[in-house]
């Protein structure tokens, strides 16, 4: 059930639902790790998982919302935008594909890289040099997830509209990526580069999710 709900998010697009399985799921791991350790058997951790996925689900963004006001009350003070991207690059069970074909390990294998090197860029933006060297590993990683995505199409007798429209999603959130850098270069706000690379890592695991739902 856990799963079917995970599959059904994909339907959202908004990039605030990533505080979910960026932020929230390392938490759900840690506390069924806790609970195992000392050999509880009770369900709270999960029936709390499925309900933060039932509810994301019904209103994309509220995981994120409940952060922000658990961070305003504490009185954090981190760039929220930031911190994400930064934990961008966690695999998660729930957002790999199970099957065995060659091509869609190796999009398991692509995703991972570029959302990856986009959780590098909070390290690398201040470094001009080094940061449009991050900027060539990030198009080349683009490139490479695209060419693995078409790959799959033309698998024999394989059919995802899903997919296909979430590719679309995809590339069009890569030139909004790069439109971003481009204004970065010219007005140095960081903050709208960290926001836009949250947005394509959602769109990189929305892939997996929408192939995982036909899988």
């Amino acid at each position: 059930m856990l799963m079917e709900n995970m599959n059904s998010s994909a339907d959202s697009t908004s990039p605030a639902s990533m505080a979910l399985y960026t932020v929230m799921y390392p938490v759900f791991n840690q506390v069924e790790y806790l609970i195992s350790y000392y050999n509880d058997t009770s369900s709270a951790a999960q029936t709390l998982k499925a309900a933060f996925i039932k509810a994301e689900k019904h209103s994309p963004g509220l995981t994120q919302q409940i952060l922000l006001k658990i961070m305003q009350k504490e009185n954090i003070q981190v760039n929220y935008h930031e911190c994400l991207l930064r934990m961008a690059s966690e695999e998660f069970e729930a957002l790999m594909i199970d099957r065995k074909e060659p091509e869609f390990q190796s999009l398991n294998k692509k995703a991972h890289a570029l959302k990856r090197v986009l959780s590098t860029i909070p390290d690398e933006i201040l470094d001009k040099v080094r940061f449009l060297q991050t900027i060539k590993d990030i198009a080349g990683a683009i490139k490479e997830l695209l060419d693995t995505v078409n790959a799959i199409f033309k698998m024999p007798q394989y059919q995802n509209k899903r997919a296909m429209e979430q590719k679309k999603e995809f590339v069009k959130c890569s030139k909004n990526f790069s439109d971003t850098l481009k204004v970065y270069f010219k007005d140095g706000k960081v903050v709208n580069v960290f926001a836009s690379a949250n947005r394509l890592t959602h769109q990189t695991s929305m892939i997996l999710l929408a192939f995982k739902s036909n899988a």
